[in-house]
């Protein structure tokens, strides 16, 4: 049976020590033995979020802590700037349509990030912007944000900062309290080393307060009954159990290895894939790439569905090609989680095995070769 493996922005690999804690027996969630488990998963967050504000766990994918943080804070016609530089930068500005509120789209070229002094701009264009909704890592384009100066930026002009962190975090360096970050939304399958399932969400005392005039409708997503059973170490309603009990292990992984160095060696893994890349006659597709995941341009006479296409059925390794504007037109390969240095070898490898045999010329070696002398040299 061939093996298959992940080196696609989420879902990413899951550790066999997670996946051993996924097949426990479950856990009635009412019990002091889950709450003394959920506890620790939550100060677990706590130290990745780099927050001592309360980070709830929901049971839904990433989307589902987006559409939460829009429904908490905000009231029908709160107007609001969504950053779209990307597939799931309209995603903010998508839900905020839906939700009834005054959204301002700051579009931006894909595979850029965005100016503060545009951002700027924009705010001083539009009085009485309520928040700013952006990414950290734009996943469609493998682009990272400079989040702690727009941070710097939406608390001179007063407005909440809402950062969808859902591929970024624990790659990409977020200081959510340092910076001043009011709002950061995540989910398991990336970073966080699990299967898709669960969302995290951390609000600071500034969102919380925002919680209480809100005027949109909420029921499963309501945040104000999660921050209750919160401080019980407890949930609302029936959480992911097994998922949960697997985060503790995967937040112990991640805490003994410490955040800082765990930053640095992914920037280290993303520095390597992007040189990879170049040593094969490629280009960058991002002008700010990001320690999560690398986009890069395929040949012309190439479709990037095909590479993707051929390494999955041929070699049983996937990685993602483009969505909606750059469909055909670049390829992206992760860097997080679980994924480690011999997995890039092994990926660079297939994937000149690929572009070979798809007409693509190159000196054979080079990528792997690259990638040793940036990762060991």
């Amino acid at each position: 049976m061939k093996r298959k493996y992940l080196m696609t922005p989420g879902p990413s690999p899951v550790p066999s020590f997670v996946r051993e804690a996924l097949s426990r027996e479950i856990l009635h969630h009412r019990t002091d033995e889950f709450r003394a488990i959920l506890k620790e998963a939550h100060e677990g967050l706590k130290y990745v979020f780099c927050t001592q504000n309360p980070v709830l766990v929901l049971a839904s994918s990433g989307t589902g802590a987006m559409e939460a943080a829009v429904s908490n804070l905000f009231s029908p016609k709160d107007k609001v700037i969504a950053i779209s530089g990307g597939k799931f930068g309209q995603r903010w500005a998508d839900i905020g349509k839906a939700m009834g509120l005054d959204v301002i789209e700051m579009n931006i070229e894909w595979g850029t990030a965005p100016s503060v002094e545009g951002l700027k701009s924009l705010l001083d264009k539009n009085k009485g912007v309520k928040a700013v909704l952006t990414t950290l890592c734009e996943t469609s384009t493998a682009t990272v944000y400079d989040i702690e100066a727009i941070a710097k930026l939406t608390k001179e002009k007063d407005a909440l900062l809402v950062v969808d962190a859902i591929s970024g975090l624990g790659q990409d360096r977020l200081l959510t309290d340092e910076w001043g970050v009011d709002v950061v939304v995540s989910g398991s399958q990336k970073g966080f080393m699990l299967p898709p399932g669960l969302a995290f969400i951390s609000v600071n005392k500034r969102a919380q307060e925002l919680m209480n005039s809100s005027g949109l409708p909420k029921y499963y997503f309501n945040l104000k009954k999660a921050l209750k059973s919160y401080e019980k170490d407890d949930t609302p309603y029936t959480p992911a159990v097994s998922l949960v009990v697997g985060l503790g292990e995967a937040l112990k992984y991640i805490k003994e290895e410490g955040i800082q160095k765990r930053w640095e060696r992914f920037e280290k893994m993303a520095a390597a894939t992007q040189e990879a890349a170049k040593a094969l006659g490629l280009e960058l597709f991002s002008q700010r790439p990001s320690s999560s995941a690398t986009a890069i341009s395929v040949p012309s006479s190439i479709k990037s569905t095909d590479i993707v296409k051929k390494m999955r059925k041929e070699y049983g390794i996937s990685i993602a090609a483009g969505q909606d504007d750059v469909k055909d037109k670049i390829i992206r390969i992760a860097h997080m989680g679980w994924i480690n240095e011999q997995d890039l070898m092994m990926c660079f490898s297939l994937l000149e095995k690929a572009l070979n045999d798809l007409g693509h010329k190159f000196k054979a070696g080079a990528s792997v070769a690259r990638l040793q002398e940036v990762l060991y040299g």
